[in-house]
C-alpha cells in the first residue's frame, strides 16, 4: 500500500501544479490577457496526461494491495488524508475552471460587441459617403 501512497502523493504534487498554473493564468485573463491560451491549454493538457498515468499506476497497485488487515494503521490514515487533500484539490481546480469559462465568455461576449459597434460605425460611414453632396439634414437624420 505504500506504493499506492507514494503515487497519490505525487498525484497530489500534479494537482498542485495544475491548481498554480490556474491561479496564474487567472490574472491574465482578468487583466484582459488572453495571450498565453494556446500554451495554457498545453500546460494544462500536459499535466492531467501525467495525472492519467499516475491513476492508471494507482490503479495496478491497488490490485496488488486487496487484502486490508495486511495494511498499517499508519499507512492507511496517510491514505485516507491524501485522497482528502486530493478531493479538495480538484474541487478547487472545479470553481477555477468555472470561473475560466466565465472569464472567456465574458472576453467573447465583448469582442462581439465590438465587432457589431465597428459594422454599425462602418454602415454610417458608408451611408455618409454616398451621400456627399446631398442635403446635409438627410445626412443628419441618418447618423
Amino acid at each position: 500500500m505504500t506504493g499506492v501512497l507514494d503515487l497519490l502523493i505525487q498525484k497530489n504534487h500534479f494537482l498542485d501544479k495544475f491548481l498554480q498554473l490556474n491561479e496564474k493564468e487567472i490574472l491574465n485573463f482578468i487583466d484582459g490577457n488572453f495571450d498565453n491560451l494556446d500554451s495554457f491549454y498545453n500546460s494544462r493538457e500536459k499535466i492531467l496526461g501525467i495525472i492519467s498515468d499516475i491513476d492508471a499506476k494507482i490503479e495496478e497497485e491497488s490490485i496488488f494491495d486487496l487484502e486490508e488487515e495486511m495494511i498499517a494503521s499508519d499507512v492507511k490514515k496517510k491514505v485516507i488524508r491524501a485522497l482528502d487533500y486530493k478531493n479538495e484539490q480538484v474541487t478547487r481546480i472545479l470553481g477555477q475552471d468555472l470561473q475560466i469559462l466565465s472569464l472567456i465568455e465574458t472576453a467573447k461576449s465583448n469582442i462581439i460587441k465590438e465587432l457589431s459597434q465597428v459594422k454599425s460605425t462602418r454602415k454610417v460611414f458608408n451611408s455618409y459617403k454616398s451621400h456627399k453632396g446631398r442635403k446635409p439634414e438627410k445626412i443628419s437624420e441618418k447618423v
